[in-house]
């Protein structure tokens, strides 16, 4: 069973427990540990098997864990099921309805699916009932358009290590001479519709046959020679081609796409007198290349043009000019600039916040805790940053190998004021300032929130700039014109957030900030140790928003940010 099975059921419970009106302090022990589970690097059966320890989970919930792990259920999720109906839990899972609204909905008009609720919304009849008003049928409404987008797509930071634990399987128990993960995940698109895997094998029925038995296939949707598709059992198809060796290049650009990509490459082709597909590059009939992608590109007369760069965004065009960016590697990423400690509510210590930086090959990483007014994130108090200043300056005298910033996430608050004073602000190597609360405001009022954030001497960076989380809430409204002209004007960075659910500012937005000579930070936004390894997703929205070494200030070495941070206090 996969982390995101348990994880699943943890998430269901607290659902239930809400209806139910149960103590808000376990529902949330729920959702907090249902969230570690999904966000586990390893699969939790190993970690359970190894003996160790789940940040936010205690023995009463490592006892469930490993209840749902041996048995496929819970007893006490399959008890709570028969006191609920299912159709007051789809309800639920609409971002903005809360259990009052679900409850008054259920019992006037009995819903038990989506598009039923959709066409209650459309006849305007969800708001005749007592309490809602027509602003929540607009706003269910939204909701339902997301979870029907997240339905069809799924976050790539979920399937990404699906399919590198599928290529893995392939290689260990298959002859391979090959593979590679193709489409929109090797693009490392944010949302991914299905996995598609490309090998070049002696041995195709082997293939097949391991391919159809994956411990996580739910059904097998077709078998043959050269191409299988399976389902895994939370739903999500994999398609799996084997293709010759002498037109792996071939197929590999084919079935990476995109489609409007492909298309101009066809065009360009046809313009030369040549034919590409996936079997190759064809002058006539006689194939004359297609091993590997370089060769379908210097057909063309383009340098290669990386996979995430291969939307029809312009890239064609540069590639003709000699003006492709030089992409940022994470091979040249040397810090974190987003890490949650135990001083707010993160699970990690300072020192193993450091170890796990240290561990994924990181010279130093950024500590930002929440600030005081955000309570439910046990937001640190003065005196306690104070405390967590001494503490990483005591680490930093003793330790040569990895350094640590003093950072904080400063809530912006409703009147665009700071959640610290500027005296304690300036006491901080890095302060990344935020908005966490009132996203219902007006386009103009969360606009000058952020801009009278960036106009503060010590603000270095703004995080997740838009407050988006896909599949659960779209961006807040703002000028994005206003704040990327500010930024540029103040020196302020803009963040990228690695978190798999944020990826905020997403790849257009930072293609579009960049023009305006912006620098960018990326943070994982990491709140247990194990979150730090989606940094290279960031690396990936960076990647895909044309971003180059010299954009992202993760790549300079710690005397270097150092040097960036302390010149950006003095330039205001």
């Amino acid at each position: 069973m996969r982390n995101q099975d348990v994880a699943r059921i943890f998430y269901k419970i607290a659902d239930m427990l809400e209806i139910k009106g149960d103590n808000p302090f376990r529902i949330r022990a729920y959702r907090r540990a249902a969230q570690n589970i999904e966000n586990l690097a390893e699969d939790i059966t190993k970690v359970i098997n190894q003996g160790r320890k789940i940040p936010g989970i205690g023995q009463d919930l490592m006892q469930k864990v490993k209840e749902i792990l041996q048995t496929g259920t819970l007893q006490m999720y399959e008890e709570l099921k028969t006191e609920i109906s299912p159709g007051l839990l789809d309800l639920l899972a609409i971002p903005g309805v809360g259990p009052r609204t679900a409850q008054i909905i259920y019992e006037h008009y009995g819903v038990k699916d989506l598009d039923t609720l959709e066409r209650l919304c459309l006849e305007h009849k969800i708001q005749q009932l007592p309490g809602i008003k027509a602003k929540t049928e607009k706003n269910i409404l939204k909701g339902i358009q997301l979870i029907k987008k997240g339905r069809e797509r799924r976050p790539l930071g979920l399937i990404l290590p699906l399919a590198e634990e599928i290529i893995a399987i392939l290689k260990k128990k298959c002859p391979v001479d090959r593979i590679d993960i193709a489409g929109s995940v090797r693009r490392c698109r944010e949302t991914v519709k299905d996995i598609d895997i490309l090998i070049c094998s002696s041995s195709p029925g082997q293939v097949m046959d391991v391919f159809t038995t994956l411990p996580m296939v739910g059904d097998v949707i077709a078998r043959g020679k050269t191409k299988s598709s399976i389902r895994t059992q939370d739903g999500l198809q994999v398609d799996l081609r084997v293709v010759e060796k002498d037109c792996y290049g071939a197929a590999l650009c084919y079935f990476t796409g995109s489609k409007a990509h492909n298309i101009r490459m066809r065009e360009l082709a046809l313009k030369k007198g040549l034919k590409i597909n996936e079997y190759g590059i064809f002058k006539g009939n006689k194939r004359i290349g297609g091993k590997e992608e370089e060769e379908v590109f210097k057909a063309m007369d383009l340098p290669y043009i990386p996979p995430e760069l291969r939307e029809d965004r312009g890239e064609i065009e540069a590639a003709m000019e000699g003006k492709l960016p030089q992409l940022v590697t994470m091979e040249e990423i040397k810090g974190d600039l987003h890490v949650h400690s135990k001083y707010s509510d993160g699970a990690g210590t300072i020192a193993a916040i450091a170890e796990k930086a240290k561990k994924i090959g990181l010279e130093w990483v950024a500590i930002c805790d929440h600030s005081r007014s955000l309570k439910v994130a046990g937001g640190l108090s003065i005196e306690d940053l104070k405390r967590k200043r001494q503490e990483i300056d005591a680490f930093n005298r003793t330790h040569a190998d990895i350094k640590l910033l003093c950072g904080t996430e400063v809530d912006i608050l409703n009147d665009g004021s700071l959640d610290y004073p500027d005296e304690v602000l300036k006491l901080m190597d890095f302060v990344v300032a935020a908005i966490h609360t009132g996203f219902k405001q007006s386009e103009a009022t969360l606009t000058n929130r952020i801009i009278k954030a960036m106009e503060n001497p010590y603000v270095h960076s703004i995080a997740h700039p838009t407050g988006r989380i896909i599949g659960e809430r779209e961006a807040y409204p703002l000028n994005l014109d206003e704040i990327f002209v500010k930024a540029s004007a103040t020196g302020t960075c803009l963040e990228i957030n690695a978190y798999y659910k944020r990826l905020d500012l997403n790849d257009t937005l930072s293609q579009a900030a960049k023009k305006h000579g912006i620098k960018f930070t990326i943070g994982t936004d990491a709140h247990i140790l194990d979150q730090m390894e989606f940094l290279r997703l960031g690396v990936f929205v960076a990647r895909r928003g044309w971003l180059e070494k010299g954009d992202v200030i993760n790549t300079m070495s710690y005397q270097e940010i150092m040097a960036f941070l302390c010149k950006r206090k003095t330039i205001k």
